[in-house]
């Protein structure tokens, strides 16, 4: 059976038509697939799961169908949904990954990340993810009032808005040194990520062999999912 990677749904109430393709892909692809990877921003926001985002159980409902019927649906944290947490895994049936995460695929060690880690260029979003993600931090947020926890993350929503119309594509984008350095250390030649919303592949020389890139569009673009299949990788527009 195949395995499917998606990444960058932003789902939330105020698309729904989004919401619904996702819907209707879980309900007539996904189960085709032994295996779904999604890496990273499945929803818009997701503010704990004692708050989930709005218009969530439908997606939630769906997801638990896929699990339940045999496909195994494993999910990273995103820079939108990184308070994802164990009772999102019990509503849903998906295990949450580690970032970077790295599988094997007939005998291809293949590593899997978000991609967020990868945007070294932005030095004021890295400095804003090493605090955001300290352990500390992430308790004290899940920890707070709902009004407050919904205030934070309208401001983190706005600032997100702001960095894509104020920087730089350069910046926004991947450095090609934090892709070998990565690469490097987890001795892998194929990285698979999200989060730039520019599907690609780049084949470039690492260390003297041949090595490949390849980048997930949003769910919105073209090329937003990359399926494996009989010993190749195909991406594709659903």
């Amino acid at each position: 059976m195949s395995t499917c990677f998606i990444a960058d749904l932003h789902l939330s109430a105020e698309e729904p038509e989004t919401v619904e393709r996702f819907i209707r892909f879980l309900n007539e692809e996904a189960g085709e697939h032994k295996t779904l990877y999604i890496l990273g921003d499945l929803f818009e926001l997701w503010l704990g799961d004692t708050l989930p985002s709005s218009g969530s159980e439908p997606v939630l409902e769906a997801l638990r169908t896929v699990t339940d019927g045999g496909t195994d649906i494993y999910v990273q944290h995103g820079n939108r949904d990184f308070l994802l947490g164990s009772g999102f895994e019990k509503q849903s049936g998906c295990k949450l990954i580690a970032d970077p995460y790295l599988i094997g695929l007939d005998g291809r060690r293949i590593l899997l990340t978000h991609g967020d880690q990868l945007c070294t260029g932005d030095l004021s979003y890295q400095k804003y993810r090493k605090l955001i993600r300290n352990p500390l931090v992430r308790w004290t947020l899940l920890h707070l009032p709902s009004t407050v926890r919904v205030a934070i993350g309208d401001k983190l929503r706005r600032r997100s808005n702001y960095d894509k119309g104020n920087k730089t594509s350069a910046i926004m984008d991947v450095t090609e040194d934090k892709v070998r350095e990565t690469m490097r250390e987890w001795n892998t030649r194929l990285l698979i990520h999200g989060h730039t919303h520019r599907p690609a592949l780049h084949n470039f020389e690492l260390d003297g062999k041949s090595a490949e890139r390849m980048v997930l569009g949003d769910w919105e673009s073209a090329d937003n999912t990359i399926i494996y299949r009989d010993g190749s990788f195909r991406q594709l527009t659903l």
